[in-house]
């Protein structure tokens, strides 16, 4: 017996290099010739490895998604015979057979054993086996056979995979029994819809700004026990207002969205219910309410949630406040945010923006008290003073820290936020 190394053969148009995509062997397997040992992709192409002979796996080398150069040892193999192993390392590029000006040399025969001669037997001995001709790389194929590989090309395959496709059920029509991807919608039903079967599960590293997110979602969520809170506020009247101040803005001035509005509502209301734009510091026990109000503005990102801060809204009116809220949401989202535009908010305003809902139950950003969260406004048909009118109504969510916020106090402060936007005069006046 003999060991025959499987080198990853030159696959032509300059590759260098290739990257192992699938195994379809196991050390022990028993394989014959022109089984399927491996895929493999280079920036061109992905391509199975067929095995030149026949044999029983010793070892292979290399994981998934790890790249090969040409030249290095996919598979060893004990096969009958001598095979090929000239000594080389698993990793180690094989020398040119032949020396410049040498004759290429005939089959190597196994090598003689040391060990002291035996006195000859009665009968002839048996002739030793012949030697094994190295053979040429095998040429890169596409067709998958044997050992419970059925036929196919590796994107028909993946095809499979992805609609949880068993290959070895699926009748092939193409040369030798191949698997195409006519067959498998054949296997589907005709190409008529139905419901396949999903495998398959990825696992993603979370890292970066997702992990930090995490990490805060967790720890707020344990330790601050929230009270939600949720009420309708009828802006119809700010939504005309809007609509006159929209109609008649100056030249680079912004578009005046809900949220200019409701965080004037907050600067008019936190004078009144100060622990509501606060910090609480658990640790320590101690209450810090602020004066200031920051209001931090949850902002989705490709990154993931930032929460951008307009400092000192008490001295901003609403095209101010609309002017830094596009310009820190900006900010956040093109990466360009300082840190200290990312800190130290005392209270949060959160908004789906137009995909809305009809309620939420935000998340306080800790060690803050609360937090606020606009949803989606809704036309609704009401009766006032005898007649049927429309109505602009928006839901309104919020969460407190419940062992700073009582429910009562949760609830007063809602109100008194209602009562400002329903009445949009009041915002600014003293």
């Amino acid at each position: 017996m003999g060991t025959y190394k499987f080198r990853l053969p030159d696959i032509g148009e300059g590759v260098a290099e290739a990257e192992i995509t699938a195994w379809h062997v196991k050390v022990g397997d028993t394989i014959e010739e022109d089984d399927a040992l491996c895929d493999v992709m280079t920036d061109k192409a992905t391509v199975d490895m067929t095995s030149p002979v026949g044999g029983t796996i010793l070892a292979i080398h290399g994981e998934v998604g790890e790249m090969k150069a040409v030249g290095s040892v996919l598979v060893e193999l004990e096969v009958e015979g001598a095979g090929n192993d000239g000594g080389n390392s698993a990793d180690e590029v094989p020398a040119p057979a032949t020396a410049p000006n040498e004759a290429p040399e005939g089959p190597t025969p196994p090598p003689a054993e040391d060990k002291p001669a035996a006195p000859k037997p009665a009968t002839a001995p048996k002739p030793a086996p012949a030697p094994v001709a190295k053979r040429p790389a095998p040429a890169p194929t596409t067709e998958v056979d044997h050992a419970g590989f059925p036929l196919a090309a590796p994107a028909t395959r993946r095809r499979a995979a992805k609609l949880g496709i068993d290959l070895s059920k699926v009748p092939g029509t193409g040369r030798n029994g191949r698997v195409t991807p006519e067959d498998i919608e054949n296997y589907l039903g005709g190409g008529d819809p139905r419901f396949a079967t999903r495998g398959g599960v990825e696992e993603i590293k979370i890292i970066g700004l997702r992990r930090k997110i995490a990490e805060r979602m967790e720890e707020t969520w344990c330790r601050i026990p929230h009270i939600t809170y949720v009420e309708e506020f009828d802006v119809t009247a700010l939504e005309d207002l809007r609509a006159v101040l929209n109609a008649s803005r100056g030249e680079g001035q912004p578009k005046l969205t809900f949220l200019p509005f409701l965080v004037r509502a907050i600067v008019k209301t936190v004078p009144d219910f100060p622990h509501i734009n606060a910090h609480y510091d658990d640790d320590s026990g101690v209450l810090r309410q602020h004066g200031a109000v920051h209001v931090g503005i949850a902002t989705a990102t490709p990154a993931g949630l930032m929460v951008p801060v307009v400092r000192h809204a008490e001295q901003m009116d609403a095209w101010t406040t609309a002017d830094e809220i596009t310009r820190l949401s900006k900010a956040a989202r093109d990466g360009g945010a300082s840190r200290e535009e990312l800190s130290g908010s005392t209270i949060t305003i959160t908004s789906l923006g137009p995909i809305g809902g009809v309620a939420t139950t935000p998340i306080i950003n800790r060690p803050e008290t609360a937090i606020v969260g606009p949803n989606k406004i809704v036309e609704r048909l009401e009766r006032r003073n005898g007649e049927i009118v429309t109505r602009m109504i928006m839901p309104v969510s919020s969460s407190f820290d419940h062992r700073i916020v009582d429910g009562y106090e949760a609830a007063q402060f809602m109100q008194a936020l209602k009562r400002l936007i329903e009445n949009p005069a009041l915002l600014y006046m003293d």
